[in-house]
């Protein structure tokens, strides 16, 4: 499914995760080649240590072959539902973590220069999003937010401080740090 009329149908006819896990093997966003323009901007405008980079919620790759063309090589790639997607374009294997076992801590272990996540993190219930969101702030500096909303709105308190936002063609791409000392 690539047209965005068909995915938020499918949302509302299957929900957000029914979706996925019926069409996730097929999935592609439509917004792709908005998200590498967007993210051509953010590499440079913000100039992004792209040494370790999580892509977070990572479809089918998009966010992951847009920084391999930008000279990122160590990503790692997590999606419960669109691994499968994301092996074929990619060639690398994603992890299956769900947004439910990152906020418990299950990357704890981890450290990453920046984490990146598209299209996702507007999709998750605001109650969940503070233990999500400081969770993530332990793992990692900084993180992009690539959103069609103006959600997610994230707080200081729950780890993250909005630093800039770059708008093209009504995808948002935030540029947060952690208001945690690491």
């Amino acid at each position: 499914m690539t047209d965005r009329q068909s995915i938020r149908k499918g949302y509302e006819e299957y929900s957000v995760k029914g979706f996925y896990e019926q069409f996730g093997d097929e999935y592609r966003n439509p917004h792709e080649v908005v998200i590498q323009q967007v993210l051509q901007i953010a590499v440079k405008k913000w100039q992004l240590n792209l040494h370790k980079v999580l892509d977070l919620a990572c479809g089918s790759g998009e966010v992951t072959l847009a920084l391999k063309s930008l000279g990122a090589t160590d990503i790692d790639g997590i999606d419960p539902y669109t691994y499968n997607a994301y092996l074929q374009r990619t060639g690398q294997p994603a992890e299956r973590y769900t947004f439910e076992e990152v906020a418990s801590g299950i990357l704890c272990h981890r450290h990453y220069t920046i984490i990146i996540c598209s299209f996702a993190l507007h999709l998750v219930a605001e109650s969940r999003l503070p233990l999500l969101a400081y969770q993530l702030s332990l793992i990692a500096n900084s993180m992009v937010i690539i959103t069609p909303h103006k959600r997610p709105q994230l707080k200081p308190e729950w780890g993250w401080i909005c630093l800039d936002e770059i708008l093209v063609e009504r995808v948002r791409s935030r540029l947060f740090s952690t208001s945690y000392s690491q």
